[in-house]
Order: structure tokens, then sequence, then C-alpha cells
């Protein structure tokens, strides 16, 4: 078998895009996968062309020693894009793989330790302005059988926090806890937007909410300062998103910076360096609880992770999406009770419509962390899919 082409499709979904990978073969069999960065879409997709270059020809069946390969002769190794598209591009190979031996992919990599996946919802506030938005939302949410809800309350924060805001903040958390109750649990994201000093007052102010965790408190260049924070904070700590492949994760385990790993497929190296980063967590005693805000390649790829890795604790997941959602993609997730069904089809089991992906090309978003419209993260149109 070789490979014989890559493709990378750039679908517009509001407040980013999705892109998807997909390796053709000689033989028929071909793979998808999802290295949705988040608008840096165009370099992006110049980075999967050089990979294409060194892959075609190659018997894709070869993951370890190609995923070695291209890491190693990026020479300028690691970040964010380069990353992100040797991710789509391995989790597309994996997918070749499981077809060809007419498995799922949980099944190469030891077999399933779980068969439902418990989540967490995101974007379920999207529109809410007010604290009683909020509970309104988490209410209805909670109706659908949801049991943990993430949000950032934090507005237009950055480093520093008033104490009016930080007030505001916490009657946002208050409200929403009274809405769904104490069984529930609630994770407070701060997309890594304070400083050391403001970390630790929010921590401490969040302790009356018992939260499940306090999500990148501090910027994500330092691991020093997140330490720092978790040396002090009252409540658990998660992290990782914007950390990249095992030798990075390596410093955070040695330091003992988090509580919770959150590791993304589609950025961290795809699903056979996840597995070797859970891995390592596991040695700690941390929960494993990948990134997984994007789309349904990237969802399917941490579904099979979900189901072979013995620490991972929970499934972030957005709560809808835009209506089209389902025409890209053949996804059928089995939802009940707050939890997700590992799917059992070869590879992935998932595939991209590529005609349905062309009818919503790339649009430029911008980055609405600090300009107060956060929460405006979903169209007017929307769907659930699961």
């Amino acid at each position: 078998m070789k490979v014989t082409d890559i493709k990378t499709f750039v679908v517009d979904c509001f407040r980013t895009n999705w892109v998807f990978v997909k390796v053709y073969t000689d033989e028929g069999i071909d793979g998808v996968g999802e290295a949705t960065l988040e608008y840096k879409e165009k370099a992006l997709v110049g980075a999967v062309e050089s990979i294409r270059d060194y892959l075609v020809g190659k018997n894709p069946l070869d993951i370890e020693n190609h995923w070695h390969n291209i890491y190693r002769d990026a020479y300028w190794r690691g970040g964010a894009v380069l990353m992100s598209a040797l991710s789509g591009v391995e989790i597309a190979l994996w997918d070749i793989l499981g077809k060809t031996l007419g498995v799922p992919v949980y099944r190469l990599l030891g077999g399933k330790v779980r068969d439902k996946v418990r989540i967490y919802v995101n974007g379920w506030f999207a529109g809410a302005r007010t604290p009683a938005e909020f509970a309104q939302k988490a209410r209805m949410a909670a109706e659908r059988g949801v049991s943990a809800f993430k949000w950032d309350p934090f507005g237009k924060a950055y480093l520093e926090i008033s104490n009016k805001d930080l007030q505001c903040a916490m009657e946002c958390v208050a409200a929403v806890r009274e809405a769904v109750g104490e069984e529930t649990d609630l994770l407070i994201e701060a997309h890594g937007r304070f400083n050391i000093a403001n970390g630790i007052k929010i921590a401490r102010e969040l302790e009356q909410f018992h939260p499940m965790w306090l999500e990148e408190p501090t910027p994500p260049d330092s691991l020093d300062a997140l330490l720092e924070v978790k040396r002090k904070s009252p409540v658990p700590i998660a992290a990782g998103e914007r950390i990249y492949t095992r030798y990075s994760y390596r410093e955070l385990f040695e330091k003992g910076c988090a509580d919770f790993i959150q590791p993304d497929v589609s950025h961290a190296g795809g699903i056979g360096e996840l597995r070797k980063i859970g891995a390592m967590s596991e040695a700690y005693y941390l929960g494993f609880a990948p990134h997984n805000p994007s789309g349904p390649v990237a969802n399917a790829a941490t579904l099979q992770l979900a189901a072979c890795s013995p620490n991972f604790t929970i499934l972030e997941i957005m709560y809808s999406d835009v209506d089209y959602r389902g025409e890209i993609s053949n996804e059928a997730l089995e939802y009940q009770d707050g939890q997700i069904a590992v799917p059992d089809k070869p590879g992935l089991g998932i595939e991209i419509d590529e005609e349905a992906c062309l009818a919503h090309p790339y649009r430029p978003h911008t980055l609405r962390h600090y300009n107060g419209e956060l929460t405006q993260i979903r169209p007017a149109q929307t769907a659930f899919y699961f």
C-alpha cells in the first residue's frame, strides 16, 4: 500500500474553521484526520503540503516511523502549526490502519477499558450575558442529562481583574451552581488570562463553589507561573491544551504543575502521541482529560483514546454546533445520561463528505477572548448533534 495524495478541507464553522486532512492510498483505503488550529489555517495548510511531499509514495501503515521522521526533519521542532499538521496526518494514518485490519483504532492501542465516556459540555452558554441567562441555559442543558459544564466567566480581563469584575464572575458561577445543584460538576475556564497573583485570588474565590477544576489560570508561556498558582490553589488545576508532544509535557509532569492534563489530539502529535502522554500522566496519578472543542473527526479520534486509557477522566465536547455539522460527515454519536458510547466501526468510524465540506469554505475569524464577545460562540442557527 502506498500514499497517493493528501488533501486538506477547510470548513467554516462560525467561531473558527475546521481543518480536515484526508490521506489517499493506491488500494482505495482512505483515512481522515483533523488539524483544526483556530485562526492560523493558511499556515497550517502549507505545513500539511510539506508533509505531503514526504509521505506520497510511502507505506501509510508505518505510522511510528513517519511520525519520527516528520518531527525530526522539521528542524524547528514543535509549535502549534507544525504539530497540528503532523497531528492531522497521523490521525488519518491510524484511520487507514484500522480500516485495513477491520478493527477500531482502540483495538490497535490495547483494547477498551470502558464502553462509555463521561462528557462535559462547552458552548452551552452561547449568547448569555447575565448570571440569570447563564443559569437558564445551564438548567436547559441539565434537562438533557448534562452533568458537567465548562465556561469562562471573566469577560475581557487579561492579567489583571478588578474587584468589580471578579465579583461579577463569581455571581455568574454562583447562579449556575444554584441552577444545577451540588451534584453537577463545574469546570471554570480562564484561557490563560491572569498573572500569578490574580490566578491565586480567583482560585481562592472559586473554592466555595467546589469546581472540578480551574483551567489554564496563567498564560501558557511559563510553567513556573502555573506552578505558583497550583501551589496556593485550594481547587484542582487543569492545563496543557497549548503544550505539544511528550517532550514538553515532561516538564509539566516533573514540576507538578497541574492535577488534570489537557493535550489536544489535533495539536499535540495525534493519537499515538496522546497515548504516550496519557501513559506518562498515569504514572503521576493525574487525570487525563484531552482538550476537544473542535470538529467531528477530532472528537472521533479522542473517543478512541478515551476507550483505551485507564486514567481518562472526562471528555470535552461542544454542546451544539452549526446546523450543517451533520452534512459534512456521517458522525453518529450515541448519547445517554451525560455519556457517549465508544464507536466500534473500523478505524475512527467516521467519514467526511468532501462536497459538503467544499460547500462551506474558509472564512476569516478573529479571537473573541479579550473583547467581551466570548459567549458569542454559536450562530443563530444551531443544532444538537448528540
